[in-house]
């Protein structure tokens, strides 16, 4: 059904996007916000100045560090989209009252964010009921706390006994190393580290199968994807046109655009682009993502924030926090 819906809506966002290019024409410049150190492929048309042909107009990059310092920009008009803005962040910041929309998903990194079991526990997939009466390091109010929940109650483990040691992933992964808590759940860096001291529950795939996703998402104000959707639609264009090259080749020449352009040598972006997924427009259309999954995933992570006490209050629905149109207007 909500498939059927997003397939009507279709022909509408397009005709009401290209109308809206005449009110963008007024619109010389636009400033995009991004991540040094985040290989991915749109990296590759901005370089080459695809984004700026296919607009007709001039793009400010500017790199940030975090997710929350976008959501800033983005509210005080000095930022007009953010690419790879990190959900949390983006979830925080709606929370909050900021009037910001997803309008992409710019990456699923699922592999990238998972709990693992010491080996010396014996516990994998099959046993994991087990682990009740265990020490875990989790990261509380992350993500990766999420994943650990949504994890915990698919295995039907009861997490009132576990022994729950709020540590960040590289502390996480020490203690593991020492045997200081039984597994261990995080991201990054400090998930690799806790991969040699034992194997995860779940693959990343097998996580999205369970609705428990890990990705970073392309915003904007709604004020800007009202007044200049047309715009915001070729931007996403180009972006979904550049991810489409890098799945379908991989190609050595683009990984060393991307590992320039995020500052990285060529090892590092190999690695790092490796736990990497680029959803195309149509994945992005589907139930998974903007039909609903992508929003019930958003009250999740709002949900877990709310019970470590890192925001006040949830909103009750992340519906109008996620607008397909501009990515169904994209050609």
């Amino acid at each position: 059904m909500m498939r059927k819906t997003i397939a009507a809506l279709v022909a509408g966002a397009t005709m009401a996007m290209t109308a809206q290019m005449a009110k963008a024409d007024d619109l010389d410049e636009i400033t995009v916000a991004y991540f040094l150190e985040w290989p991915m492929p749109f990296l590759t048309s901005k370089v080459d100045g695809t984004y700026e042909k296919v607009l007709g107009k001039k793009i400010k990059w500017r790199s940030f560090e975090t997710g929350t310092a976008m959501s800033a920009a983005m509210a005080s008009g000095d930022v007009h989209i953010s690419v790879s803005q990190g959900l949390p962040p983006f979830v925080v910041a709606a929370s909050s009252g900021l009037d910001l929309q997803v309008v992409d998903v710019a990456v699923s990194y699922s592999d990238n964010d998972n709990c693992v079991v010491g080996d010396a526990l014996g516990v994998d997939k099959s046993n994991a009921k087990e682990l009740e009466g265990k020490r875990v390091a989790v990261p509380l109010g992350t993500a990766a706390h999420y994943g650990f929940l949504r994890q915990m109650n698919h295995f039907g483990v009861d997490i009132s006994t576990l022994n729950v040691v709020d540590m960040p992933p590289p502390e996480g992964a020490i203690a593991l190393a020492q045997g200081l808590v039984d597994f261990a759940c995080g991201y990054g860096g400090g998930l690799s580290r806790m991969k040699e001291s034992g194997k995860v529950l779940l693959t990343g795939a097998e996580k999205e199968e369970l609705g428990i996703l890990v990705f970073d998402v392309t915003s904007a104000p709604t004020e800007f994807v009202n007044e200049h959707g047309g715009v915001l639609a070729q931007f996403l264009a180009v972006t979904a046109a550049a991810n489409d090259k890098w799945n379908e080749s991989q190609s050595p020449e683009m990984l060393e655009i991307l590992a320039k352009e995020s500052g990285m040598d060529l090892e590092a972006a190999q690695a790092a682009i490796a736990t990497m997924k680029f959803p195309s427009r149509e994945e992005q259309l589907s139930r998974k993502w903007f039909g609903g999954g992508m929003q019930t995933f958003m009250k999740g992570v709002a949900d877990v924030f709310v019970e470590a006490g890192s925001i006040d209050e949830a909103l009750p629905t992340y519906d109008q926090a996620a607008n397909p149109m501009p990515l169904m207007a994209a050609r």
